[in-house]
């Protein structure tokens, strides 16, 4: 069954009250759907969307141009039930970052001025956790990096999203005019505790007045968002085809959706309830639910499958044994480590989440969700586990997760083909398996010694490195189906 939405586009230009930044696939199935149900319901075009990219493609930016900032948005709950919209409130992409010439910010004097226009009032990122150049176990700004070296140097000339968010509040300012608030959209905990973080301490380099009033005036809500958008594949868009849909910048995506955000909004919001937007006072329990549940076992899922030759989620979880690992970790594990709401039912949240993973109209690629683990991996399952230990309490499928990505970061499946490592340290990575890889003691005590993803005082816990040493040898020496046989004997 297909269900097409389609949607007219606001006469004229939508006044911009938002900006984004991370033009990316997420933000487009996400934030931006829930936007076009608020401006279709309401008709108040005052929250119109400038969208930017930051990263080194330009080729979105200019294809949403062309297309009127037109795209479709294909909803699955299922390979035979399919929900198409079309959106319309983009009313302006900009490209800020580098392009094939190696040149910086073709867009990003016109981004900056856009963000220190009165009319923008939030401001909100998909940047990825690595976009907020935050060290992941300490919350420290990498100050040492070269981009956020570069925007220190000249922060007039930002290249980064924190660099950009300072230097568009040092203009407002200046310019006498209120902040906007700053949303993260991203899968961090306490995403905008950090995202203030980040900000704050780049600021204090440039000017401690400036830190001050943004620490002072500027709000930054936590949100929680969720939906599963896997990247676009050649049988989607002949799906769309069939349907009279010939649109290249057109996402899929499951038809769930969740976005809860706190409310903290100085400068007003769009009144989104009604749309579906969960406006709490505290997000971090809904916001590490889904980090430790889903995502640690979408994490899990990657590591142990994709050099295994697993292609998707759907194609992993429908492995009893893949299925049992997930269900026992997230029960086991992830769930005693949250405090949620009174009535929660972890349990019933464990199997929708299984029957999501099984969502056969989505071809989830295991390779794209292991990217950038040393991020991501910190919050998902690492400080969950350094809680359990510190109980006394065993962790073996988050240690054999552990072992799973460490074997995963060498570059190379099970039957020796290379495949990319796409991860901010993937140049440590390749140093210490060169050294190390021919003794998985030293290998495994390596990447547990690695302080800036590992806490180290979980990695100082004696049980758990044995752990996850002894996982990591069942991986390289009987495989996946070997590894997780004796995981299961090791529970009976």
């Amino acid at each position: 069954m297909t269900d097409t939405t389609r949607i007219p586009k606001t006469s004229g230009s939508g006044r911009i009250g938002i900006v984004h930044l991370g033009l990316g696939a997420f933000h487009r199935a996400h934030q931006a759907v829930y936007l076009e149900r608020y401006r279709q319901r309401t008709g108040d075009t005052r929250w119109g969307v400038s969208s930017a990219n930051l990263r080194a493609s330009v080729g979105l930016v200019d294809a949403l141009r062309e297309a009127g900032y037109r795209y479709h948005v294909a909803e699955y709950a299922d390979s035979q039930t399919l929900t198409l919209r079309e959106i319309g409130v983009i009313e302006e992409t900009l490209f800020s970052g580098r392009d094939a010439e190696g040149q910086w910010g073709r867009d990003r004097e016109t981004l900056l001025a856009r963000l220190a226009a009165p009319g923008t009032r939030l401001v909100t990122l998909t940047v990825t956790e690595k976009g907020y150049f935050l060290n992941p176990a300490s919350g420290e700004l990498l100050a040492d990096d070269p981009m956020i070296a570069a925007d220190i140097a000249t922060p007039t000339q930002p290249r980064t999203a924190p660099g950009i968010l300072v230097e568009a509040l040092a203009r407002r300012r200046e310019a006498g005019l209120p902040p906007f608030t700053v949303l993260s959209c991203d899968n961090m905990p306490d995403n905008g505790k950090r995202t203030r973080n980040a900000v704050i301490q780049l600021a204090e380099r440039r000017d401690a007045a400036l830190s001050e009033w943004i620490e002072r005036e500027v709000a930054f809500p936590c949100s929680m968002v969720d939906r599963i958008v896997p990247a676009m594949t050649e049988a989607d868009f002949a799906r769309l085809n069939e349907l009279g849909v010939e649109d290249p910048n057109a996402v899929v995506g499951e038809a769930f959706a969740q976005w809860v955000v706190e409310d903290d909004f100085p400068q007003g919001r769009p009144d989104w309830a009604a749309d579906g937007v969960e406006m709490v006072a505290d997000v971090a329990p809904f916001e590490t639910m889904k980090l430790r549940m889903l995502n640690g076992s979408h994490s899990l899922l990657a590591y142990l499958g994709a050099p295994e030759g697993i292609e998707t989620v759907f194609e992993a979880v429908s492995r009893d044994d893949l299925r049992a690992l997930l269900r026992r970790y997230m029960l086991e594990e992830a769930a005693p480590t949250l405090a949620m709401p009174e009535g929660t039912d972890l349990a019933a949240y464990a199997d929708s989440l299984l029957a999501r993973f099984a969502n056969d109209s989505l071809r989830h690629r295991l390779h794209q969700i292991a990217m950038d683990g040393s991020q991501k991996l910190p919050q998902r399952w690492l400080q969950g586990s350094l809680a359990r230990c510190e109980a006394g309490q065993a962790v073996p499928c988050t240690a054999l997760g552990l072992a799973a990505w460490i074997r995963y970061t060498a570059g190379r499946d099970r039957q020796g083909a290379a495949y990319p490592v796409d991860d901010p340290l993937a140049s440590r990575f390749a140093e210490l398996h060169g050294r190390h890889g021919q003794d998985p003691e030293a290998l495994v005590t390596a990447f547990l010694a690695m302080d800036d993803v590992v806490p180290p005082a979980l990695a100082a816990d004696a049980a758990f490195a044995e752990a996850v040493l002894t996982a990591y040898r069942s991986l390289t020496e009987q495989g996946l189906d070997g590894a997780l046989a004796a995981l299961a004997c090791s529970s009976a």
